[in-house]
């Protein structure tokens, strides 16, 4: 009788960043897209967003998505207007079969959470658009090239798991 070598199916993959704000919501939200409720998919930060001012509440309060990749989502379809930032001590379960680090620090805290479980790491190095000047619409492209960068990679490693890949991004794109 032959052996399946085929690895085990994915229940649950966690994303992780530095701030969840950006990249790891983004790669959150394409994935849900592409395998809806077959696998359970969260992302986290290592720390916690800086506090702003609530003008209309007039309290500090801690920063939510960022602006600009919530914006480029939604261009796809994708609302992130709900997603609120998180740290891996918040997380609800650690028992992930993938978590999938997008920058260097996360990798080295997702390494740590797998040690002594059977999660599989995998490092996706990923641009942290935050970091780019300009006007708006270059600014724009930069997170937009993030989102589609993730797009491709995320249909590459899990389009597998549904009966027919979606486009995850515009043509452009993938």
């Amino acid at each position: 009788m032959p052996v399946d070598l085929s690895p085990p199916p994915l229940g649950a993959v966690l994303f992780a960043c530095n701030f969840n704000q950006v990249r790891s919501p983004m790669a959150e939200a394409l994935l849900k897209r592409l395998v809806g409720d077959r696998v359970y998919v969260d992302s986290c930060g290592l720390r916690r967003p800086a506090l702003v001012h609530d003008e209309a509440r007039d309290e500090d309060v801690e920063a939510g998505i960022d602006p600009f990749a919530q914006a480029v989502m939604a261009e796809l379809g994708c609302d992130l207007s709900r997603h609120r930032p998180k740290i891996f001590a918040d997380l609800e379960d650690s028992s992930f079969d993938l978590v999938v680090s997008l920058t260097p620090e996360a990798q080295h805290r997702a390494v740590e959470l797998a040690r002594g479980r059977a999660a599989d790491i995998e490092y996706w190095p990923t641009q942290d658009p935050t970091l780019t000047d300009g006007s708006r619409e270059a600014r724009l492209e930069a997170y937009r090239q993030v989102r589609d960068g993730l797009a491709r990679r995320i249909a590459e490693r899990f389009g597998g798991l549904v009966p027919a890949a979606i486009d995850l991004a515009p043509d452009r794109a993938l």
